[in-house]
């Protein structure tokens, strides 16, 4: 019994005399080397926050300033059109506050028609590399494989047929933040509204000449307004001719290139004469001096020798009406006035 006392005795001294020396010696080595636990400490920091910085917070604030970008499109121009492919030049500008010193790699880009649901994709389109200056001039050229016929053909008709067209571009690439030797993903989505050219209101049709031949006894000149920023080489287009519902012969426009603002361009046809002769005497198409609204709607496009269904199949989706002296025409090329026989 005294043997185990006095054991436990000299345990429990042992504990108690080592506990009071470590203590001292514990703080007197905290109060000499302080500065090392700080290092230690700010070091252990850095080694958690840094990479999260680095790995959560940078990647997010490079999307957050790539979608505070505003993208704006200057002007498209459609060239080289084919079948299966076209040439598309974009000018575009990127805006941004020039906050962050940074560099967004060249990506491909899917641009989308927006006012579908879901969007419709219709091209893509390579953008080069960019960075984030204030201002940032982007201006693209490239041949355009249409691998969508249908698609391309829905954009069409929505830019023939709409005042305003929603375009989204959308691609992945990668921003290099400055002082930072890592690239980070970010995706690459703006949607940009663009000016249709609205069904081709303020279409008219000036000089109209006429003849008594069974072919081309019809040409006029034609003002196509084109309120877009897009120049579109069209081609060589033929379009139905209707008069009160009732198709009355082809009309015809060659070279056909719309540029923004106003254009002209030549248009003959070939016109069945007895509709004409019976419009202009019938009620109640002869109680407006000689004036008929003519219907067009696209029959078919060709453009370097190939067709162009994309724009054909766009031009025949809607008829565009349009007002023509045609009785004046009548008199002044064939001496003859025609008015209501009833």
């Amino acid at each position: 019994m005294s043997e185990i006392a006095k054991e436990e005795n000299t345990t429990v001294e042992h504990v108690t005399q080592g506990k009071g020396t470590g203590g001292k010696s514990s703080r007197g080595h905290c109060r000499r080397f302080w500065w090392i636990y700080v290092i230690v400490v700010i070091a252990i920091a850095a080694a958690i926050v840094v990479p999260c910085v680095l790995l959560v917070a940078v990647p997010k604030m490079a999307q957050q300033k790539l979608n505070e970008a505003a993208l704006a499109i200057d002007g498209i121009v459609i060239t080289n059109v084919e079948t299966n492919s076209l040439n598309m030049a974009i000018n575009s500008t990127i805006t941004t506050d020039g906050s962050t010193h940074a560099t967004i790699d060249g990506f491909e880009g899917t641009m989308y028609l927006a006012d579908t649901d879901p969007p419709l994709a219709f091209a893509k389109i390579n953008f080069p590399e960019t960075t984030s200056d204030a201002l940032q001039t982007v201006n693209v050229s490239q041949e355009i494989p249409i691998s969508d016929q249908g698609a391309f053909t829905t954009f069409n008709e929505h830019l023939m047929q709409q005042e305003t067209v929603n375009v989204a571009v959308k691609g992945d690439t990668h921003v290099h933040v400055s002082g930072i030797s890592r690239a980070y993903g970010v995706t690459f989505s703006k949607t940009v509204p663009l000016r249709g050219l609205n069904s081709f209101q303020g279409l008219s049709v000036a000089n109209p000449h006429v003849s008594t031949a069974q072919v081309n006894n019809f040409n006029a000149t034609a003002h196509i307004p084109n309120p877009s920023v897009l120049a579109l080489d069209v081609g060589n287009v033929t379009f139905h001719t209707y008069f009160n519902e009732s198709e009355i012969g082809t009309s015809y426009i060659l070279n056909m290139v719309l540029r923004p603002g106003p254009n002209e361009f030549f248009i003959w046809a070939d016109i069945n004469q007895t509709a004409i002769i019976n419009g202009l005497t019938k009620r109640p198409w002869c109680e407006r001096n000689g004036t008929l609204t003519i219907q067009l709607a696209g029959r078919d496009v060709t453009n370097n020798g190939q067709p162009i269904p994309y724009f054909a199949n766009a031009l025949a989706a809607a008829n565009v009406s349009v007002d023509i002296p045609i009785g004046q025409a009548i008199k002044n090329d064939l001496g003859l006035s025609l008015g209501c026989l009833d």
